[in-house]
């Protein structure tokens, strides 16, 4: 059920959005968790979406009050770019948890899908009144005329937050699986993602809500 509400949450505030959660999973050991200090990490090469990405993503963990540090300020560009051998990213980990660290949250592309689509008039037309050839025909122009369908990508990404908690051991605690539909806008797609990421988990109670300052009393002022 809290599942089926998240995917609620998701469809109803992002109708039009070019991001869509796929699947998520909470380990059942956390009813709730709170993050102290944040590494963000998003493993993409391509370096404006990652600045981007990782700002976004920051700006949400400090309203809320929780300290978050972007992957592109405290290592080189070309931290996710190069490979990592086991040891180097054990020697990470301790790195992390000597300066606070408690938290990792962790973005990538899993895989790329090129799709096509085709014409809504296409895809609605009345089933009572095909025939064999009409069907045929109809969708043989479709098919040999660019006019008629679109081809487009999604991108499959993963999400995961893990804990790096120095007195627990190191696990996972969330993953989500996202699809981002034909990307356009690197600011739009960039935008949508992070929403969706902070709406479910704030569903999922691994993230606080913001922080909202009372308005000051004036009058009491004076």
């Amino acid at each position: 059920m809290k599942h089926f509400i998240i995917l609620l949450i998701c469809v109803f505030t992002f109708g039009c959005s070019t991001t869509e959660l796929v699947d998520n999973w909470k380990n059942p050991d956390i009813d709730s968790y709170n993050a102290n200090k944040v590494f963000i990490v998003g493993m993409t090469s391509n370096r404006e979406a990652r600045q981007q990405f990782e700002t976004q993503l920051q700006k949400e963990y400090t309203s809320r009050g929780i300290e978050a540090v972007m992957s592109l300020n405290l290592f080189e560009p070309t931290f996710t770019s190069e490979k990592k051998t086991e040891e180097e990213l054990i020697s990470l980990e301790n790195k992390l948890l000597m300066d606070g660290f408690d938290t990792i949250l962790l973005t990538k592309v899993i895989g790329v899908e090129d799709k096509i689509a085709y014409k809504e008039n296409y895809e609605r037309y009345d089933n009572t009144h095909k025939k064999f050839r009409e069907d045929y025909l109809k969708y043989q122009d479709a098919f040999y005329n660019p006019d008629y369908y679109k081809e487009y990508t999604v991108y499959h990404t993963e999400t995961s937050m893990y804990c790096i908690c120095p007195t627990k051991d190191k696990e996972l605690i969330w993953k989500g699986y996202i699809d981002i539909m034909d990307p356009q806008s690197v600011s739009e797609t960039v935008n949508d993602y992070v929403n969706l990421i902070t709406v479910v988990l704030e569903e999922q109670k691994l993230i606080n809500s913001i922080i909202m300052e009372e308005p000051k009393n004036e009058e009491a002022i004076k």
